[in-house]
């Protein structure tokens, strides 16, 4: 394989789309990406023609106007090339108002109140900043995805509205520092995903992790990862064929995926690519974990993105590596050989700090859904309390800054490895804070908090927009300044000292931490339930509609939406748990007592002792009689469950009366298995699955 030859070999990139296009078109093209100017129909209708001619060239059939509506996956409605010709014949032909705009059923997808049921109309939009590309033998062709009256129903849409409202704060303070002409800045984001391979046959059997996503119960294994024995270690032969076969897949639609391992948890691995715009990271992400789930079955395994698919073991998250690059290369966040003298450098890390100070809800807010409430503020998790992990030695340049002193900046510092024949290895002005939620690792922030089954438009778009109204601010100070320097340093000054509660560089994972947090006035929320309410608090919506990211409305729908799904999924819970427990667990443990009952009597028979049996016995009543109870009060709770859609307060029953006794239950289920014999018990075990 000649990675070179294969790599965007299905994609339409820039250069492709040289070769089929008039010179006239691809200038209206690149002049509608760059400064936003309309397409013209006759440039549209040019590429278009290009664009069926070179799919139709690769063997497709068909394209399709692919969106990301707010279910968090994608969708895609497919339309064959064909159009007649006369006399029983037909042609192949894409026309530019095929390509530019479609129409859909919207009916039937997550609008939050945008629009009414039986208005069903939607229309998708030709997004000609991402490339389209080939797949199954069709063409994608991205779009952003409309309500008939105009309203955004989808996840690309605000996140390129926040791309647009960064570059616009960017600029003013570039142009600040003395930067020429016009200089683009976009958001990079490689994103790090996460996830489990477990074998088919064994998930076919977990009804589950079939309809959840996540296991509800399961005695904990003799071995967990408690010997690191799985992290980075050998892959093995199947796995390797899966992730070789995925990276060929990847390449060919021209993902960037760059590096693969094993990670903590047994069947746990990473699949980590190449940074780029935020926009194209964000549709990459999407095609890979598609391609990871269809590939997993052909290899024999599936593939599991939920965060916290065992307990006992390390959830999945998917770290959103962000930085801000100028169209001429340079990284905003990359300091300088000296950080205390890159003026420039120590503005954008203001800003970020205050940003995340500042709208510490709204980030928390944007990670809040049911499946990251099982992993977030675990002992292998980001704690929910948001923080900043500068590392040391710029944390002190941040306190030199905020007491008016120099910073004497030490020498240059190499780690030696103690052979001779190795080389001297640099060392980076922070480690790596694994226990921060967002932590600074040399030229970018990694937002650790995002789960592995999730878009990263959301995240991006919070980082993309405070980031804004933050660098928004300086301008508006700094350009009016009359000595721009002196300005400058109080503006950091300032801004260091009103936002350094939020910079922590210690144990995240420490309990003495929450305590800390407390002192320093950071909000503590725990789940979905409590964190969502901020999402339309006054602040957020005043942030997203001043930078016309979102609507008042469009905000609002997002929060319907988030606490609706909250509910049904947790209802999904409690339905297949009781299901599991009424319907094979019940019955496999009378089993087992029928049989354990008969050995008693046997021994007894013969003048035996049966102490340990009727122990066991007793232990087993214990807990189906009281797993049975729960189950009741679960039943209950669910045929009295409020609408989905009530807003919090439905949210709240979910939570209190149906969640809860879903963790009771499954706790009481875990127990069980430990004490039954292994052929009564209806499912496998972690044992089983994992190992």
């Amino acid at each position: 394989m000649k990675i070179p030859e294969i790599f965007a070999s299905m994609v339409f990139t820039e250069e492709t789309m040289k070769k089929y296009i008039s010179e006239r078109s691809y200038k209206a093209w690149n002049e509608c990406v760059k400064n936003g100017t309309t397409l013209s129909l006759e440039a549209a209708d040019d590429i278009a023609k290009a664009m069926c001619e070179w799919a139709s060239e690769k063997g497709a059939t068909h394209y399709t106007h692919w969106f990301q509506p707010m279910t968090g996956f994608t969708a895609e409605k497919h339309d064959s090339f064909i159009s007649p010709a006369g006399k029983g014949k037909v042609i192949l032909e894409l026309s530019g108002s095929e390509l530019t705009r479609g129409e859909t059923d919207a009916s039937s997808f997550p609008s939050g109140g945008l629009r009414a049921t039986f208005e069903a109309r939607g229309y998708t939009a030709w997004d000609p900043t991402s490339s389209a590309f080939i797949k199954d033998n069709t063409l994608y062709i991205p779009t952003i995805f409309l309500s008939y009256s105009g309203d955004v129903l989808d996840k690309k849409t605000p996140l390129l509205r926040s791309v647009r409202a960064l570059d616009l704060q960017c600029s003013r303070i570039l142009k600040l520092f003395g930067e020429k002409g016009k200089v683009r800045v976009i958001p990079q984001v490689g994103p790090e995903q996460e996830y489990f391979l477990i074998k088919k046959e064994l998930y076919d059997q977990r009804p589950d992790l079939k309809l959840c996503g996540r296991t509800l119960f399961g005695a904990r294994p003799p071995k967990g990862q408690e010997l690191d024995d799985h992290y980075f270690g050998s892959i093995k032969p199947g796995v390797m064929e899966f992730m070789h076969e995925l990276d060929s897949e990847l390449w060919k639609l021209g993902v960037n995926a760059k590096t693969e391992h094993n990670e903590a948890a047994p069947c746990q691995h990473e699949l980590a690519p190449v940074y780029c715009d935020v926009n194209t990271a964000c549709d990459h992400n999407q095609i890979t974990m598609e391609l990871m789930q269809k590939l997993a079955n052909r290899h024999g395994f599936e593939c599991l993105l939920s965060e916290k698919p065992f307990a006992g073991v390390n959830g999945s998250g998917k770290h959103n590596n962000w930085s801000l690059m100028t169209d001429k290369g340079e990284n905003l966040l990359r300091p300088g050989k000296t950080p205390s003298q890159n003026a420039r450098f120590l503005t954008f890390i203001a800003a970020f700090l205050a940003g995340v100070d500042d709208y510490q809800e709204m980030l928390r807010c944007c990670v809040a859904y049911q499946g990251n409430d099982f992993r977030l503020g675990g002992n292998e998790a980001p704690p929910v309390i948001m923080s900043v992990s500068l590392g040391s030695e710029l944390t002190a340049i941040v306190d030199a800054v905020i007491e008016g002193k120099a910073y004497e900046d030490k020498a240059a510092k190499t780690l030696k490895i103690g052979v001779d024949s190795m080389p001297e290895i640099p060392q980076d002005t922070t480690d790596r804070n694994r226990t921060a939620p967002m932590a600074f690792t040399g030229n970018k922030f990694e937002f650790r908090m995002v789960g592995s089954s999730q878009s990263i438009a959301g995240p991006n778009v919070v980082l993309n927009t405070m980031m804004a109204e933050e660098l928004g601010k300086f301008a508006d100070r700094l350009e009016e300044a009359k000595d721009f320097n002196e300005t400058l340093q109080s503006l950091l000054q300032e801004t260091f000292a009103a936002h350094r509660r939020i910079i922590f560089n210690g144990n995240g994972y420490g309990k003495e931490w929450a305590e800390e947090a407390k002192k320093r006035g950071l909000p503590i929320l725990n789940d979905t339930v409590d964190s969502m309410p901020q999402y339309v608090n006054d602040k957020n919506i005043q942030l997203f509609t001043s930078h016309d990211v979102y609507s008042e409305s469009e905000m609002r729908a997002r929060y319907s939406i988030h606490l609706a799904n909250y509910c049904a999924k947790t209802a999904i819970e409690g339905n297949t748990l009781s299901e599991m427990f009424l319907r094979h667990i019940l019955p496999g443990v009378n089993s087992y007592v029928k049989d354990l009952t008969q050995t008693i009597l046997g021994k007894k028979s013969i003048g035996m002792d049966a102490a340990v049996e009727r122990e066991l016995l007793s232990k087993i009543d214990v807990l189906v009689s009281n797993a049975y109870q729960e189950n009741e009060k679960l039943l209950k709770a669910l045929s009295k469950a409020p609408d989905i859609l009530g807003g919090i307060e439905s949210a709240e029953y979910y939570r209190e009366k149906i969640a809860k006794p879903v963790s009771e239950l499954g706790i009481m289920l875990s127990n069980l298995e430990a004490l039954c014999g292994e052929e009564y018990w209806p499912y496998p075990t972690y044992e089983d699955i994992l190992f």
